[in-house]
């Protein structure tokens, strides 16, 4: 039995590009394009002028209600050792699991026969270890 979110509200994105920082594209590799506020007196993208980059604003933000929720309904909780999982356990319509990075495959897979049995979505569980315990 699989588990489904509480409640599936549909999501509104406002903006799905990321903002990049002003005239990054012309400095290859000396830039980052990671979002810096204009502050030049003369700068066309602070003024905003028409016809330049949208200026970073409030107006941007997200619905509280459905900010930092996934496609697939749930939020996200960071599971870095079995003991989390219990966590999860009263919250297991509005949280799915995502195991770190970091585990080795000996504790990822107690995690997932555990997250089975406490009947908790894990986001990234797929891989090895649940095709081999289908073929068992």
């Amino acid at each position: 039995m699989t588990v489904t979110p509480l409640k599936r509200v549909k999501k509104v994105v406002k903006r799905a590009k990321k903002f990049t920082r002003f005239e990054h594209e012309d400095f290859n590799g000396k830039m980052s394009p990671s979002w810096r506020r204009p502050r030049g007196i003369d700068c066309r993208v602070r003024r905003q002028y028409r016809g330049n980059k949208p200026l970073v604003k409030c107006g941007y933000g997200q619905n509280l209600k459905t900010k930092y929720i996934l496609p697939n309904g749930f939020k996200k909780f960071l599971i870095r050792c079995p003991a989390d999982l219990e966590v999860l356990l009263m919250n297991n319509r509005i949280y799915c699991g995502e195991l770190a990075h970091n585990i080795g495959a000996k504790t990822r897979k107690v995690i997932v026969q555990r997250a089975a049995e406490l009947n908790v979505k894990l986001t990234n569980a797929k891989g090895k270890l649940v095709r081999e315990e289908k073929k068992l």
